[in-house]
């Protein structure tokens, strides 16, 4: 039930007639209204204060608001200068150049400490050089699965056959019961075991003429599996492992014929070597951009595994939100095999954590997305100093003044 009350405020007004005292101009503010004291006035007591406030500006002369910054904001270093990625042109394949006598092999050292040494080795021919033989790999699996026969030499053989070792190795020596998350210390005892007997395996398939470039091509090789005093491994580390091969093909010890076994005997050996050190030790990503990067670990694998399936008849970039296929085919296909990985690594929604992968799902067809990841391989990883000043140049990958 609703009363409604009338009241007469007639009635309430007091008369002018009555005896109410006039309140003076010089009076400090109103009781209610000193909660709120107007510009010049106390905020605790009401009362005037002695300086006279600023005048307030004028609004053309107000600052704009500020700019709109969106919930998930990128790190202040992003991770894919997408300007430069643009204007880069697609790398080429190129003919590696095999040295000749009189061979001067020598102890690789690091030259690159500035963004200057970057310009200066992305203006040399051992750069082009170098990356060409990444295109050449790349260009070797083309439409080729994981499984299909390849000619498989005696030194293809003996690479795999030392990547199994190394695997070999993880069993024998377990991780140590720890709390932290990241860097298990056991993996110092694995890298400890590869810098003792890591020569003797790679002289084993060197021939009599090449023993003495060991000392040149084993730091490359030493460094391709993490760093053992920081516990961690990164595209670096990857870029690394290229670097090794690429000495060997300098030497004329791996041939063009051999490119395809390399990445579908060598490589895809080394990622599941690589993905057992990084689960069983907890490797640390090295300079992960985390979600803004394209995996916290590697690179190269998405730019073979995108050439694999170049004209592929029914998969698309987009069928890596297919679970199905996923499941299916990530044994015969690299960039599916990577996908997979991430999603088993990783909770949450894919466009969240991954959302890099994510947008290049939207590109129509595999070769753009190789020709992609090709220009931002060069860019990303090729041109940053924090990467590069860990590269070794020597003899077969000269520094050039």
């Amino acid at each position: 039930i609703v009363v409604y009350v009338s009241v007469n405020t007639a009635k309430m007004e007091p008369s002018k007639s009555q005896n109410t005292p006039e309140k003076s101009t010089s009076e400090a503010p109103a009781t209610v209204a000193s909660a709120f004291p107007p510009s010049g006035y106390c905020t605790n007591c009401g009362g005037p204060t002695i300086s006279e406030p600023p005048p307030l500006a004028s609004f053309p002369e107000m600052s704009p608001p500020p700019n709109y910054r969106p919930i998930r904001a990128p790190a202040i270093n992003l991770p894919h200068n997408s300007q430069a990625i643009i204007l880069s042109p697609v790398p080429h394949a190129e003919q590696v150049p095999v040295v000749t006598p009189p061979y001067q092999f020598e102890t690789p050292v690091k030259r690159i400490h500035s963004p200057d040494d970057i310009r200066r080795f992305q203006e040399s021919a051992s750069c082009k050089n170098f990356l060409g033989f990444v295109v050449s790999l790349s260009e070797s699996i083309r439409g080729h699965k994981i499984s299909d026969p390849c000619e498989i030499s005696p030194t293809v053989a003996a690479i795999v056959s030392i990547l199994e070792t190394l695997l070999q190795w993880i069993d024998e020596i377990p991780p140590a019961q720890q709390s932290a998350r990241y860097g298990n210390v056991s993996f110092r005892s694995w890298h400890e075991r590869l810098g003792e007997r890591g020569e003797s395996l790679i002289l084993e398939f060197l021939p009599e003429e090449f023993k003495e470039s060991i000392v040149e091509i084993v730091p490359y090789f030493f460094d391709s599996f993490g760093n053992s005093s920081r516990i961690d491994y990164g595209t670096g580390h990857e870029t690394n492992f290229a670097a090794w091969l690429y000495c060997l093909a300098r030497m004329g010890i791996v041939k063009e014929e051999d490119y395809h076994g390399l990445v579908a005997r060598v490589f895809v050996k080394y990622l599941e070597l690589m993905r057992k050190l990084q689960m069983v030790y907890c490797l640390e990503p090295a300079g992960s951009h985390g979600v803004w990067g394209l995996d916290d670990y590697h690179f190269l694998p998405f730019i073979f595994g995108s050439s694999q399936l170049i004209d592929h008849k029914y998969m698309k970039p987009k069928s890596i939100h297919n679970d199905d296929i996923l499941e299916n085919f990530s044994s015969e296909f690299m960039y599916l095999s990577c996908i997979a990985f991430v999603k088993k690594v990783k909770k949450g929604l894919f466009a969240e954590h991954s959302p890099l992968l994510d947008d290049i799902s939207g590109v129509p067809n595999w070769k753009k997305v190789n020709s992609g990841l090709l220009k931002m391989y060069k860019v990303e990883v090729l041109e940053k100093v924090p990467i590069m000043q860990h590269f070794l140049f020597g003899w077969l990958i000269k520094w050039e003044e």
